[in-house]
């Protein structure tokens, strides 16, 4: 069913609120909270209705639910003075006033690229062993290049829900420029090797060729250690590095008997899912990266993955991450880092984040309230990234 009012469109069966056409980021929560409120716009729900429909009846605070029905107004463009859309009646409850039309339609529902996708000029390089390497750039303004992580493409990124909007986002302020590392996405993906040192290798030639002379970093998880590499080895290149979700130690390399565990059960996921769109061994490997996520967002993050190389180098991507230690090389950065982590992420816990902020000299810490290992657009940690990174990088 899709529902319509003002310049808005709701879609309960793809998990997307539009205005004017264009995707509006909601948290899944927030998501179904709206939708409650606007299938049941006939009636005042009250605070009860709301727990039991969209919490399951778990017990969550008064401070939770107002978080969340204030969320619900900003993505409509209300707040709790005009409450146009979401009104508030004292002691009853809440209930959406809004002039609404239902459609059966699902041609409507039909979502736009990016216009971002349609401007990125993609080009090829080669590393020193004469791989191809895919790199593309959008946007403008200052230069930020964004080192490659788990797993990418340069073209369907775009079509994700989970990444689109963090790469629209970047792109509205910045020239970014980003890669397809060895073995995955357009880059070649029949090479001989795939290695840490690889990797920074890839940087370099994406580097070279575009000839950029002083930029950012932007490193996310097992791209935060390429960035750090690279930017020792080149600190007369890189600007300011921003490190979110990432390590200094891969899991093999942390001298935990319950971490060198969860690799082996990463890679067993990998090696009884990948291929099949429907094995529930792909669906549980990427619900750890976003817990938080709704089925949508959740299928869109597997079906990427299997998108984007095979299940053999998915297999030999994962182990060289577990293997990564670059924990020698972080005393010696030199430039501004802003270093981010979510405080509950189960792929890369808070710990290993904390620690490479301790370990570079003057960087900056900053805790995300957040379960998800890949931020999701809506989320409330999703707005303080942003507020933390692009100011940093305007400084």
């Amino acid at each position: 069913m899709l529902f319509s009012f003002k310049d808005f469109a709701l879609d309960g069966e793809r998990r997307e609120l539009r205005a004017r056409g264009t995707i509006v980021p909601v948290e899944p929560q927030v998501f179904d909270l709206l939708v409650y409120l606007v299938e049941n716009r006939d009636r005042v729900v009250s605070k009860d209705d709301l727990i039991a429909s969209v919490w399951g009846g778990r017990v969550v605070s008064d401070s939770t639910l107002d978080s969340r029905i204030n969320a619900v107004r900003k993505a409509i463009g209300d707040n709790g003075e005009k409450q146009e859309l979401v009104r508030t009646i004292a002691r009853k409850g809440i209930r959406f006033v809004g002039s609404v039309q239902q459609k059966l339609d699902r041609q409507v529902a039909a979502v736009p690229l990016s216009g971002f996708a349609h401007k990125q000029e993609i080009s090829f390089c080669r590393s020193p062993e004469k791989n191809n390497i895919a790199y593309a750039a959008v946007g403008s303004g200052p230069l930020l290049v964004k080192t490659a992580n788990w797993l990418t493409h340069l073209e369907y990124d775009w079509e994700s829900p989970v990444w689109s909007p963090l790469l629209q986002r970047l792109a509205q302020k910045n020239r970014l420029i980003r890669y397809d590392s060895r073995g995955n996405g357009l880059s070649d993906r029949d090479v001989e090797e795939i290695s840490f040192e690889g990797f920074v290798r890839d940087l370099v030639a994406v580097v070279e060729a575009t000839k950029i002379e002083r930029f950012a970093i932007l490193g996310i998880s097992q791209g935060a250690a390429i960035a750090i590499a690279y930017a020792v080895s080149q600190p007369e290149k890189v600007s300011k590095l921003v490190l979110y979700g990432g390590y200094a130690k891969g899991r093999n390399r942390r001298g935990s008997t319950e971490e060198a565990d969860k690799a082996r059960v990463f890679l067993s996921l990998l090696h009884h899912g990948w291929g099949d769109e429907h094995s529930a061994y792909m669906r549980a490997f990427s619900a750890v990266f976003l817990p938080n996520g709704s089925p949508e967002q959740i299928k869109w993050f597997a079906d990427l993955q299997r998108t984007t190389t095979t299940a053999e180098n998915a297999a030999r991507i994962r182990n060289v991450c577990d293997g990564i230690d670059v924990t020698e090389l972080l005393p010696k950065i030199r430039v501004p880092t802003l270093v981010l982590h979510a405080r509950h992420d189960n792929v890369v816990p808070l710990e290993q984040g904390r620690s490479l902020a301790a370990s570079i000299p003057h960087a900056r810490f900053v805790t995300l309230e957040s379960d998800n290992h890949v931020l999701l657009a809506g989320e409330p940690a999703w707005d303080k990234f942003f507020l933390e990174v692009e100011a940093f990088l305007a400084t």
